[in-house]
């Protein structure tokens, strides 16, 4: 089956930035927990291929280990959000019309009301900034969108024929959302999956931006661009690349989304 041509480019630059983030586990061009003070602000080219900023410290070899970061929250946020929304989408579909279907879904309309940097600021008022915090806050935030995509799914299907007949034969409710149902939208709560990974990348550097994700010397891509603002009259690669990077890896994976999302549907497989 050929891919189309937004997953082909969006999994292109989605590999490159997961490359570099497992590679920096093992090598970068210049050690990243130093400061070299008589290199500080040196312009693209040379040995330091995208500049240094102001504590001298290579860009490359930052936005290699930053990635690790940024990647990281936003995988392990959004693996939180599916993990808690799509058993609770499932619930509700199953239980469609009674208390419980009401229940979980003014819940998710409530968290809906508190957006991810609200919820972060919550949170670090209470524990602290650090990364985990970020995670909790955008996978908070992930969990009604999970909920409402499978809710929404699963009860189309729970109209079908073939779900009916495994009620007729015996199997309960939970059993069905997980032998029936639940494979039957996995495609789509990944192309979901996909498009919210993206947005936990912005969501993760926005925290990190005003000082609620990664804590102080721990480099990522949003806390290099608040500490390039006052320095882009000066040196303007020191936020131009970081923020490059971001909209690089958003765009490679909202194309990749786009991608798995036109393989998978059925009608533009056959339109195709």
């Amino acid at each position: 089956m050929r891919w189309p041509p937004a997953l082909a480019v969006g999994a292109a630059l989605t590999a490159v930035f997961l490359g570099a983030a497992a590679l920096s586990f093992l090598w970068t061009p210049f050690p990243t927990d130093g400061m070299d003070i008589a290199a500080r602000l040196r312009p693209p080219g040379g040995a330091n291929l995208l500049g240094t900023d102001h504590f001298g410290r290579d860009t490359l070899s930052m936005l290699m280990v930053g990635a690790r970061t940024s990647l990281a929250v936003a995988v392990i946020a959004v693996g939180f959000g599916m993990a808690a929304g799509v058993p609770l989408g499932l619930l509700a579909a199953a239980t469609r019309g009674s208390l419980v279907d009401e229940v979980v879904m003014r819940g998710n309309d409530l968290v809906f009301a508190f957006p991810a940097l609200v919820i972060a600021i919550l949170i670090t008022a209470v524990f602290g900034p650090s990364a985990f915090n970020a995670i909790l806050a955008i996978g908070i935030f992930n969990t009604p969108v999970f909920a409402r995509v499978s809710r929404g799914a699963a009860l189309a299907l729970w109209t079908l024929d073939y779900v009916r007949a495994a009620q007729v034969a015996g199997k309960g409710r939970a059993r069905i959302s997980l032998e029936h149902i639940l494979p039957n939208i996995a495609n789509l709560l990944i192309v979901q999956g996909t498009i919210q990974f993206s947005l936990g990348i912005l969501a993760e550097a926005a925290l990190s931006y005003v000082g609620l994700g990664a804590p102080q010397g721990t480099p990522s891509w949003g806390r290099m661009l608040a500490e390039a603002q006052t320095m882009i009259a000066l040196a303007p690669h020191t936020a131009v690349f970081p923020g490059l990077t971001i909209v690089l890896a958003v765009l490679g994976l909202n194309l990749m989304g786009d991608g798995l999302r036109d393989l998978t549907d059925p009608r533009l497989r056959r339109a195709r």
